[in-house]
């Protein structure tokens, strides 16, 4: 009897699915290499692909050409010299077939990826009619990834492939990924490639590969929490169909009433396991040079026995992802979840506090949302600011300007007479917005917190208590919601945080 051998099976899959068993005959390309595609400036050109075994494959570009052999499984790789912003180019790819790929930029590449908020697209933002009609950018060229998972490492992604921007190729695209290179090609006048990447409600540990999260100990509670979704999975489908009815029905009667959709509670696909959407959808974008990231997640690791995780996991992932693409520190740029009131008391707090303990990695930065969210929305449609202030950080982080990109940053406090004097880095200017400063909470020995008379004090803030004469922590903005209004002169907001653990 010719009995299959199952551990063969899923290899020979996954190897069809990327490459189908076609003879390398003729050279192929990956999808991000196409016509339309921005090259990324300053930085050695890669291009890469299939080929017949042995065969030799000449790529042109701006006058340049070099050449290489296909390994014995028919893979070649060449690097061309860098070079500044600019084209149209054509670049060409020949074997014993030829390759030219047409209207090539040469500018910034920039990655855009999390999980709902950053794929809200421009058709839910505010005023989305009006922004699709004026966005017509044919120097910013966009590539948005279609979703999928993976057990392994993908050489590929199926995708849209590269487009100019125009109303009818951008509507569907990051509302929050737009707003963004609009900004920094206008800045900058130079192309602007965005590669789109994302999967509402997706958590961190999805994004981030097995090798990364098998070398700490510390995250293990990762797979504790996909071993209770493996053996949870009949009842929570049933849970999933529950909370849709209930979801249905709450929109039907929002919409009624002329308020608010509701928002679902997200949960992921049962497929969504650790190390699943960085095989199947940053992996093979990897050997793409690029500028930077942008990145929008968060809420799905808000929960009881994820939260506490989250700020070794996502600086795990950054590092993990400036590994993959093997170009030093490149700018990483991240969105502060949003305010809302649906989220359990003391976890998407905790998140917070994470993602502003994650600023102590080099070159990245953080865009605080508490003033322009929607707390009773879990997709906020205000991404116009979203954008614009990631685009701050870019300028500053990624290009160099001398301007203030940061609403105030807890640094430390230090005792005064009955009191907490607060320091904070970009602080100059404080501001109480509205009034009286609000928002802060001091504690005591016994880590019971309660609300704290605050002033400005030039670029401090002092705490007093009436009831806890000797505080020895502080908080601000510590809830779902936060209520807060200290902001710098710049109309930045502060970041909420935590000075204990």
């Amino acid at each position: 009897m010719n009995r299959q051998r199952p551990w063969l099976t899923l290899p020979i899959a996954l190897f069809c699915a990327t490459f189908s068993l076609q003879s390398f005959a003729d050279a192929a390309l990956p999808a991000l290499l196409a016509d339309h595609m921005v090259l990324q400036r300053g930085l050695p050109v890669h291009i890469w692909g299939n080929a017949e075994p042995g065969e030799s494959v000449a790529v042109t570009f701006r006058g340049e050409t070099k050449t290489a052999t296909t390994d014995d499984l028919g893979r070649w790789s060449i690097y061309l010299s860098p070079g500044d912003a600019g084209g149209p180019f054509s670049l060409v790819v020949k074997a014993i077939n030829t390759i030219t790929l047409s209207d090539v930029l040469v500018g910034d590449v920039w990655v855009a990826s999390g999980q709902s908020n950053m794929e809200l697209p421009l058709t839910r933002n505010e005023n989305s009619a009006a922004e699709i009609a004026a966005a017509k950018y044919p120097r910013i060229r966009l590539f948005q990834v279609k979703k999928s998972t993976a057990e392994y490492p993908m050489e590929d992604v199926e995708a849209k492939s590269w487009a100019a921007c125009t109303p009818e190729t951008v509507a569907d695209s990051s509302a929050a990924a737009y707003f963004f290179a609009r900004e920094i090609q206008q800045r900058t006048g130079v192309p602007i490639g965005l590669i789109e990447s994302y999967w509402g409600g997706s958590a961190a540990e999805s994004w981030t590969s097995l090798k990364a999260l098998a070398a700490d100990a510390a995250l293990m509670p990762v797979f504790a929490v996909r071993a209770k979704q493996v053996d949870n999975h009949a009842a929570d489908l049933r849970e999933v169909a529950k909370e849709e009815r209930e979801y249905v029905k709450a929109a039907e009667q929002a919409k009624a009433e002329g308020k608010p959709d509701p928002g679902r509670r997200w949960r992921g696909p049962f497929e969504w396991s650790p190390g699943s959407l960085y095989n199947a959808m940053v992996a093979p974008l990897t050997p793409y040079a690029i500028r930077g990231v942008i990145w929008y997640q968060g809420e799905s690791n808000g929960g009881k026995d994820r939260a506490f995780l989250y700020a070794r996991l996502f600086q795990t992932m950054i590092r993990d992802w400036r590994r993959a693409w093997n170009e030093g520190d490149f700018p990483f740029l991240y969105v502060q979840i949003a305010p809302w009131n649906g989220a359990a008391d003391g976890e998407w707090q905790v998140v917070r506090d994470a993602q502003r303990q994650t600023l102590a990695l080099r070159n990245t930065g953080m865009a605080v949302i508490v003033d322009v969210g929607d707390p009773d929305n879990l997709h906020p449609t205000d991404k116009q600011d979203v954008g614009a202030r990631l685009a701050l950080a870019a300028r500053a982080i990624a290009y160099g300007e001398r301007i203030e990109y940061s609403g105030p940053l807890f640094r430390q406090f230090t005792h005064e007479e009955h009191g907490l004097r607060i320091w904070f880095d970009h602080g100059n200017g404080l501001v109480a917005k509205g009034g009286e400063l609000k928002g802060f909470e001091v504690a005591g020995s016994d880590g019971k917190y309660s609300p704290a008379e605050a002033k400005l004090d030039g670029a401090t803030v002092l705490l007093s208590s009436p009831t806890l004469p000797d505080p020895v922590s502080v908080r601000y903005g510590w809830s779902a919601a936060p209520d807060g209004n200290l902001f710098n002169r710049e109309g930045l907001p502060a970041s909420p945080f935590q000075s204990g653990e």
